[in-house]
Formats: C-alpha cells, sequence, structure tokens
C-alpha cells in the first residue's frame, strides 16, 4: 500500500528556496556563527594563524557534515513517527535537505575565514573577519524577505544580534581559558 503524501516537489528557484529556507538559514547560520566562534576562541586565546586556519576547516567540514546528517536522521525520524501514526508523509528528500544544510552551513562558513587565507593582508584579521561575520549575518538574515514575508531590516538586525552575542561569548571563553592555561 503506498503512503500519502503532502509532499510537493519546488520546480521554481524562489519554490525552490521557500522549501529549503530551514536548511539554508539554519546551516548558514550555524556555519557562521560557529566558524566565527573558532576564529574568536583562537584570536582570544592569542594563538597562531595556521591554528585558525587548520581548526576552521576542520571545522567547517566536520561540523558541516553533523549537522547535514543529524537533518537527514531527524527527517527520517519525523517521517517514520508519521507512518506509525497512520499520517500522510511530509517530506520525500531527506537526503536534499540534508544537503542543503551541508552547502549553506559551508559556504557561509567560511566567511570568517577569508581574512586568514589571504597571504598578505593590511588590516587586522580579526577585526576583518568579525566585519565580515556580522555582514554576513546580517545579509543571510536579510535575505529571508526575498521568499518570506518580513521585513529585510529587522531579520537581518535579528540574526546579527543573535550572532554578535554568540561571537562575544565565544572570543570571551577563549580569552579565559587561555589565563587559565598560562597560569598553570
Amino acid at each position: 500500500m503506498t503512503r500519502r503524501s503532502l509532499h510537493v516537489e519546488p520546480q521554481s528557484p524562489l519554490e525552490i528556496a521557500r522549501h529549503y529556507v530551514r536548511e539554508l538559514i539554519y546551516g548558514a547560520n550555524d556555519g557562521i556563527i560557529t566558524t566565527f566562534a573558532v576564529v574568536a576562541g583562537v584570536a582570544g586565546g592569542g594563538l597562531s594563524l595556521r591554528v585558525v586556519l587548520v581548526i576552521g576547516a576542520a571545522n567547517l567540514f566536520a561540523d558541516g557534515l553533523s549537522m547535514a546528517v543529524g537533518n537527514y536522521l531527524s527527517i527520517r525520524s519525523h517521517e517514520s513517527v508519521l507512518e506509525t501514526q497512520d499520517l500522510p508523509q511530509e517530506e520525500a528528500s531527506p537526503f536534499r535537505h540534508a544537503g542543503a544544510t551541508f552547502l549553506a552551513f559551508v559556504v557561509a562558513g567560511a566567511v570568517p575565514l577569508v581574512p586568514y587565507m589571504i597571504p598578505i593582508l593590511p588590516f587586522d584579521r580579526f577585526m576583518s573577519s568579525l566585519v565580515l561575520t556580522f555582514l554576513a549575518m546580517f545579509v543571510v538574515g536579510a535575505s529571508r524577505a526575498v521568499i518570506a514575508n518580513v521585513r529585510w531590516w529587522k531579520a537581518g538586525l535579528e540574526m546579527l544580534g543573535l550572532g554578535a552575542v554568540v561571537a562575544a561569548l565565544a572570543y570571551a571563553s577563549g580569552a579565559v581559558v587561555a589565563s587559565i592555561v598560562d597560569r598553570a
């Protein structure tokens, strides 16, 4: 017996963006914030450029995959519960949602690392990363207005504000751990 399905495969770019908006925003937000947290923690700890790049790249790949797998398993679990309740299928393509999460995480998450990838930079790398990170958070948040009924500036400020709090806490945690380690 074939299970009923509420899933409608998106066709146009707008439909695709709306269909995957959760994955795109969640992946991009987490990618930007966790990668900047690495950068901020390493900067707060006074560690080298090499450490930022190695840990940042490892974070992009491992955390991006982890989020994608988590999203895939979450959708599969949800669909299994719906099936046991004899409810219609909501999502037929958990693998695509996982891919959207991974792609958004890696693309947006690379932004904080850009200043550390440029061989010679006439500006402070950490401050450049901070500015790019905040700009990326605002742009990702504001971009929701293209596909949803939100004010672009409010959505941008919401994501920027929450991301700024996380960034400050990440920097402070790196500084605190470094000071503890230095005393030992």
